[in-house]
């Protein structure tokens, strides 16, 4: 029997002005022309013989000028008279099914017409050896029997390590061509030392020809793109150098201390966790001290090209109704097991409260911070595009003498639905 309950006590939403925070924004123009003159200069054509089968490793992260860094590198491939393909190469995403990958690549934008090769989905591979931390190293089985493998990977902070080695070609090289069970391998193995294992062994008896590495900025767009020869000294290095670029180019929140934050979107195609930890706060997590103070996260809506991967809402102590009906637990909860580590936990599993509506989400959580007077709100698209914000007027207030910050529209009601939705 369900009892009738009292209503849930709510906090009026401050009226929010539109700030900009200027950000760098220079970045390469044509990134297909780019790939494509950057692989023929390091010699492609003379690694390849007409006919060779070329793998392409496909993310799901979002990468910037995704489409045109495929299109570019099977140009190549094909001017040199070489048949690519492309492998989906994310671990467990899409519920550890090859079917699943290939929406994810589809819902990204890889399409027949978006770029003309054909999509080899498996979840089979091939164990090729232990590493020294006992990791076995794995790789996809479309892969093995190619001519040849092209790694393509974005280099940048990830949300548990932001040192020496992050998210980059060695990681691409474990978890993406390793698939679920290389991923699952090197995270049961403590995840960033098996990344610097691993790949001693992929990279020695894979047909790897070449990395691409590629250095977004705070919009999402190439900044740069470099070649690296399919080497593990190669791979660490580039992986090690153009870290310390990325974080040049990393944007965060202008605020330090919010009763409330209001996240648009969080999804697999923004961070591994959703929404980055960089961003947000590794204490929500680790533990310790806040820092930045964000006192409460409500998220409203899953990305569709998560496909139902929820993993990061558990960082949210409020959302929507809207998110529980695209959350897929099958799809969330082996992403989240195949990251079990050493000493780790499933605290990422359990879901916070979730509202009827936006309005409510926010409401309700505006009240549970306990604000004083003049709330701390902010609203963010999500994580990884920080341009544009909304911040109430206190905040607004120590934003407004900042030389790189822009008001584009003064406080005003933040207008809803008549389902009581933003969207």
């Amino acid at each position: 029997m369900k009892w009738k309950s009292m209503p849930l006590p709510r906090r009026a939403i401050p009226k929010m002005a539109l700030v900009k925070q200027r950000l760098r924004s220079e970045h390469i123009e044509n990134v297909r022309d780019e790939t494509r003159a950057k692989l023929l200069a390091a010699g492609l054509g003379s690694k390849i013989g007409k006919g060779s089968r070329v793998a392409i490793t496909a993310g799901s992260r979002g990468l910037g000028g995704f489409i045109e860094l495929l299109n570019g590198i099977c140009d190549v491939v094909r001017s040199v008279g070489g048949e690519p393909f492309i492998i989906p190469s994310m671990g467990s995403h899409g519920g550890a099914s090859a079917d699943g990958q290939t929406e994810i690549l589809r819902r990204l934008g890889v399409t027949a017409q978006a770029v003309p090769a054909p999509i080899e989905a498996t979840m089979e591979t091939l164990p090729l050896g232990a590493s020294r931390t006992g990791a076995v190293a794995h790789l996809d089985k479309a892969a093995q029997e190619a001519d040849g493998i092209i790694v393509l990977g974005r280099v940048k902070t990830h949300p548990q390590n932001t040192q020496g080695i992050a998210s980059g070609l060695l990681k691409m090289t474990t978890v993406g061509l390793g698939k679920q069970i290389g991923a699952q391998e090197a995270h049961s193995h403590g995840l960033w030392e098996s990344v610097r294992a691993v790949p001693e062994v992929t990279l020695g008896k894979a047909k790897v020809l070449f990395g691409i590495a590629v250095v977004e900025n705070a919009f999402r767009q190439p900044v740069v793109i470099e070649i690296v020869p399919g080497k593990y000294d190669a791979f660490r290095e580039a992986d090690t150098r153009l870290l310390d670029i990325a974080k040049h180019h990393f944007a965060r929140i202008p605020a330090q201390q919010l009763d409330l934050l209001i996240v648009d979107e969080l999804g697999k195609n923004i961070s591994g966790t959703g929404m980055d930890l960089n961003v947000i706060g590794s204490w929500r997590v680790k533990g310790g001290k806040p820092d930045p103070d964000f006192r409460r996260i409500v998220t409203l809506s899953l990305t569709r090209e998560s496909l139902g991967n929820g993993l990061g809402i558990e960082l949210a102590d409020f959302t929507t109704e809207r998110v529980m009906k695209e959350y897929d637990p099958a799809v969330t909860y082996v992403n989240l097991l195949t990251a079990s580590e050493p000493g780790g936990n499933t605290r990422e599993g359990p879901l916070p409260l979730a509202l009827p509506s936006d309005r409510e989400a926010i409401e309700v959580a505006l009240h549970s911070a306990l604000p004083g007077e003049a709330p701390r709100v902010c609203r963010i698209r999500n994580t990884a595009l920080l341009e544009e914000l909304w911040v109430s007027e206190p905040v607004l207030k120590e934003l407004r003498d900042k030389t790189d910050i822009t008001v584009l529209q003064e406080p005003e009601e933040v207008r809803f639905d008549k389902d009581g939705n933003l969207f």
